[in-house]
C-alpha cells in the first residue's frame, strides 16, 4: 500500500501540520492562477477551478510524486484557445478526455523514462524562462481594466503591498519555521487592507469564484470520425505538454527533495486526471511548477498537501467565496514574484565560463523560446533537436583509423569512434581505395556501425574495392553490429571475419 499512497504508510514520517498549511497556501495561490489560465483559453472562471481541483486531487492520491501539485495550466490554455473560439466548450471536454488517454497509454507503455533524453541545459533554460513567464505575468497586476499601468496611490498602495508580502517571505523563515512564511504573509496583508479598509484590487476583482461542485458532463458533441479529426490534433498536443511539463517539474521537486518520483506513474495519473477533469466540466491542466515549488519550499514532503490543496480550493469554491474574493492581489502576487525568484537557476550564470558554448546556447534559447512563445513543449524540444545536433557533431569528429600493412601485405584499418550519419563523410576519407592492396581488413574493435547510415557508407565502399577486385573484411563487430549487417545483406556483400579469441561485448540496455 505505501507504494501508492504514501500518506497512509504510517513508516513515513508527515509533518501534518506543515503539510495542512501549506496545502491552504497553495489553494490560496490556485486561485487567481486557475482563474487566469480559463480566462486565457476564452472559458468560465468555474472551468479552470473545477480543473484545478480534480488535477490536483487525483495527481496528489496517485500520482508518481508526493508534494507535487497539478492544475489548470497556461501551457494547456493556449493549446485550446483557438479550438474554444472554432467550436465551443464542448469539444474542449472531449480533447482533455482524449489527452488523458493518451497519456495514460504513455505512462502504461513506459514512455515517462524518455524525459532521460533531456539535457541539463534544457532543464536550466526551462526553469529560467518559467520563472521569467511567472514574472512577467506577475505585471499584469499593476495595470488597470483598460491595459494602462497604475499611476498615483492606487500604484503605491500595490508596490508597498507586495514588497511587504515579499519581505516577509523572506524574512519571516530566517526567526521561525514553525508556519509557512508565504501563508503567513497572505494573512498579514489580508489583515491590514481588511481592517484598515485599504482600497486595492482583490480577487474577486478578477471575476467571481461562487460555484457548487463539479457537475458531470458527458461532453455533447458528435461521436463520428469528423469529430475525432477535429479535437485529435488538440489532445495530442495537450498531451505532450502535459506530460513534458509534468515530468520536468517531477525532475525539478526531484533534486529539491533530494528523492525519486516514478515518471510512468505520474503519466498515468495525469491522464486519469484529465480524463475526469474532461468528465466533471474543467478544461484539464498538468503539474504546475510555481505551486510545487511554494508547496515543497514550505517544507511539505507527502501527499496530504496536494489533497488538503484540492480539497479547500473546492471549499473556497462551495462554502468561502465571498471571503476568498476579499484576498488582496498584492499578496498573491509578492509570493507569486517570490516564486519566480526562487525558481529562476541563479548558478547557471556561474556556468557561462565553464559549460561547452553549445551548451550555454542550448539553455538560453530554450529560456528565449520559452518567454517569448509561452510553449513549454516547443522550447524544451527544440533544446533537444539542438542538444541531439550538437552531440553528433562532437562524435562525428571523433571517428579515427590506425592504418597499417601486415607481413602478409595485407592493408588494416582499426576504426576508433562510432560509425554513424554524422561521421560517414570523415570516415570515407580514411580510405586510400586506389593504392590499397589487393585485402583490406577493416577493424571495429573501437568502434560502432550504428544506423542504416553507416550500412549504407561501408555498402559504397565495398563497391569501390570491387571495381578494382579487392576484398574487403569486417573484424571485431559486436553481435547487435552484425545483426544490422544481416538484415542489410540484400544492400552490401562483405566478408565478416570471425575471430574466436575476441568477443565484443554488447549493451544489454
Amino acid at each position: 500500500m505505501h507504494k501508492y499512497l504514501n500518506l497512509f504508510n504510517f513508516s513515513q514520517k508527515v509533518n501534518y501540520r506543515t503539510e495542512i498549511l501549506s496545502g491552504l497556501t497553495v489553494a490560496l495561490a490556485l486561485v487567481p492562477e486557475a482563474v487566469a489560465f480559463a480566462m486565457i483559453a476564452g472559458l468560465s472562471p468555474l472551468t479552470g477551478l473545477y480543473a484545478a481541483f480534480m488535477m490536483g486531487f487525483v495527481t496528489s492520491v496517485f500520482g508518481g510524486r508526493p508534494g507535487m501539485i497539478s492544475g489548470a495550466t497556461g501551457a494547456v490554455a493556449v493549446v485550446l484557445v483557438t479550438l474554444v473560439k472554432s467550436h465551443g466548450v464542448e469539444y474542449i471536454f472531449a480533447t482533455v478526455i482524449l489527452a488523458g488517454f493518451i497519456q495514460m497509454l504513455a505512462g502504461i507503455l513506459r514512455l515517462g523514462k524518455l524525459i532521460r533524453l533531456v539535457p541539463h541545459p534544457v532543464i536550466f533554460g526551462f526553469v529560467n524562462g518559467l520563472a521569467i513567464i511567472i514574472f512577467m505575468s506577475q505585471l499584469d497586476q499593476f495595470k488597470d481594466a483598460s491595459g494602462n499601468w497604475l499611476t498615483g496611490p492606487a500604484f503605491y498602495i500595490l508596490l508597498s503591498l507586495v514588497i511587504l508580502t515579499m519581505f516577509i517571505i523572506w524574512g519571516l523563515p530566517k526567526i521561525t519555521k514553525a508556519i509557512p512564511a508565504s501563508l503567513t504573509a497572505i494573512l498579514i496583508v489580508f489583515g491590514i487592507v481588511y481592517f484598515l479598509g485599504i482600497d486595492t484590487k482583490t480577487v474577486g476583482d478578477m471575476a467571481s469564484i461562487q460555484g457548487g461542485f463539479p457537475p458531470f458532463h458527458i461532453p455533447n458533441i458528435p461521436i463520428s470520425l469528423e469529430t475525432l479529426q477535429i479535437i485529435f490534433p488538440y489532445a495530442a498536443i495537450v498531451a505532450g505538454v502535459g506530460l513534458i511539463e509534468s515530468l520536468l517539474t517531477l525532475n525539478i521537486v526531484d533534486e529539491i527533495t533530494e528523492t525519486r518520483g516514478r515518471g510512468n506513474k505520474e503519466a498515468v495519473a495525469q491522464g486519469a486526471a484529465n480524463i475526469l477533469s474532461g468528465l466533471f466540466s474543467g478544461m484539464g491542466g498538468c503539474a504546475m511548477i510555481g505551486q510545487s515549488l511554494i508547496n515543497v519550499s514550505n517544507g511539505a514532503r507527502a501527499r496530504l498537501s496536494g489533497i488538503v490543496a484540492s480539497v479547500m480550493l473546492l471549499v473556497f469554491v462551495m462554502f468561502g467565496s465571498s471571503l476568498i474574493e476579499k484576498v488582496p492581489m498584492a499578496a498573491l502576487t509578492g509570493l507569486m514574484i517570490m516564486v519566480s525568484i526562487g525558481t529562476f537557476e541563479w548558478a547557471s550564470f556561474k556556468t557561462f565560463n565553464k559549460m561547452p558554448k553549445s551548451d550555454v546556447f542550448v539553455m538560453v534559447m530554450v529560456t528565449l523560446v520559452t518567454v517569448v512563445l509561452h510553449n513549454l513543449a516547443l522550447a524544451v524540444i527544440i533544446g533537444v533537436i539542438i542538444a541531439a545536433l550538437v552531440f553528433a557533431w562532437d562524435n562525428a569528429k571523433r571517428i579515427r583509423a590506425r592504418k597499417y600493412v601486415d607481413d602478409n601485405g595485407i592493408k588494416h584499418y582499426e576504426i576508433y569512434g562510432p560509425l554513424f550519419f554524422g561521421s560517414v563523410a570523415a570516415f570515407n576519407e580514411k580510405f586510400d581505395v586506389l593504392n590499397d592492396p589487393v585485402e583490406v581488413i577493416i577493424d571495429f574493435k573501437e568502434s560502432r556501425v550504428v544506423d542504416m547510415s553507416a550500412i549504407e557508407a561501408l555498402n559504397k565502399l565495398t563497391e569501390r574495392y570491387q571495381k578494382l577486385n579487392k576484398k574487403i573484411h569486417l573484424k571485431h563487430l559486436s553481435s547487435d553490429c552484425k545483426r544490422l549487417l544481416t538484415n542489410a545483406e540484400e544492400i552490401i556483400d562483405v566478408n565478416v571475419i570471425e575471430d574466436p579469441t575476441y568477443k565484443v561485448a554488447i549493451d544489454t540496455y
